[in-house]
């Protein structure tokens, strides 16, 4: 596939690029690294994002070019759709999206059933970062900086910073690959985890006191409601690692952050230590994701979405 996907670039000139909602550091990553892949080779890139860049990953190389409104006047040969398991996970635009000629899906999800007419999937890979590391090397493209910048961000904050168990021999490798071309971790570290903004502060000040535990105290969670969000004057984006917090407790082996959103649903946030598979949990949702790390979104009363997630949590997870 990797040649495939190759041939695909040089075949074509003009190229959208698109991720998931709710961006993250792996999709910002891939795109931004992507586009700068694609500017090497002499193409023409357009990135689009439903959601704005969250402030945290706005130091990445080329992150202004970003554009949030779809370009209607631009006719498209070919579109890459990174770190998404299906097209509407892109958006309001999925629909205009679908009508590119050639759609090119890259990713590492398990819950990925092939929805594009070409597609790279590995679910063994640490993130779309790492996928992507490997077109490069394989097209025998040089790293620059910013590419090299863009693709260790990706992988950095998909493996949560080298501690998660998707973190494998490869994805180390690709690392120091791309500190070889150019990245710096003190420097990329320092922008993705020591930047937090005061709202982000205030909002886990709100969010700290609902911190539960069930079974046993082997479940840990927390809960965003759009009170909270709205008292310490954050933006949804500000939750980024929420989750991780419960899962550093001892006795935890399954955190869950629940997200209250603007309509009334609740996005859940699954995280779990060792072989605690949490991606069968949300996909019984309609969700997915990888082992230790997957989302799903559901609809009632939060109390109600507890009981049958930690029914669900019991039949899924708990014998591992």
């Amino acid at each position: 596939m990797l040649q495939r996907i190759s041939e695909l670039i040089g075949r074509h000139r003009n190229f959208l690029i698109t991720a998931h909602e709710r961006l993250d550091g792996d999709a910002l990553g891939s795109e931004l690294a992507l586009h700068h892949m694609l500017q090497r080779m002499g193409k023409a890139a357009t990135i689009y994002n439903q959601d704005v860049t969250p402030e945290n990953y706005r130091f990445l190389p080329g992150s202004a070019l970003i554009v949030h409104e779809f370009p209607r006047l631009v006719s498209f040969d070919a579109a890459f759709i990174l770190d998404c398991g299906e097209l509407a996970r892109v958006g309001k635009e999925a629909a205009r999206i679908a009508t590119v000629p050639c759609l090119i899906n890259i990713d590492h999800h398990i819950a990925n059933g092939g929805f594009c007419d070409a597609t790279l999937i590995d679910p063994q890979a640490s993130s779309t970062g790492e996928l992507l590391f490997r077109i490069a090397s394989h097209m025998g493209l040089a790293l620059t900086g910013e590419i090299a910048t863009c693709l260790y961000a990706a992988i950095l904050t998909d493996t949560g910073g080298f501690r998660y168990g998707n973190t494998r021999r490869g994805t180390l490798l690709a690392a120091a690959g791309l500190v070889e071309g150019g990245a710096d971790p003190q420097w990329i570290s320092e922008n993705v985890y020591d930047m937090n903004s005061p709202a982000k502060i205030r909002l886990l000040a709100e969010v700290l006191p609902t911190l539960t535990f069930d079974g046993d105290g082997g479940i840990g969670s927390l809960t965003v409601t759009q009170r909270a969000l709205a008292v310490a004057g954050a933006l949804p984006e500000h939750t980024e690692g929420f989750v991780d917090l419960p899962r550093t407790i001892r006795g935890v082996r399954i955190s869950v952050l629940y997200s209250e959103l603007p309509d009334g649903r609740f996005k859940l946030s699954l995280r779990s230590k060792g072989a605690v598979d949490v991606e069968r949990v949300a996909r019984a949702f309609g969700g997915g994701g990888h082992v230790n790390a997957a989302a799903c979104l559901m609809t009632g009363s939060l109390p109600e979405i507890r009981r049958r997630l930690i029914q669900a949590i019991e039949m899924y997870a708990a014998e591992a």
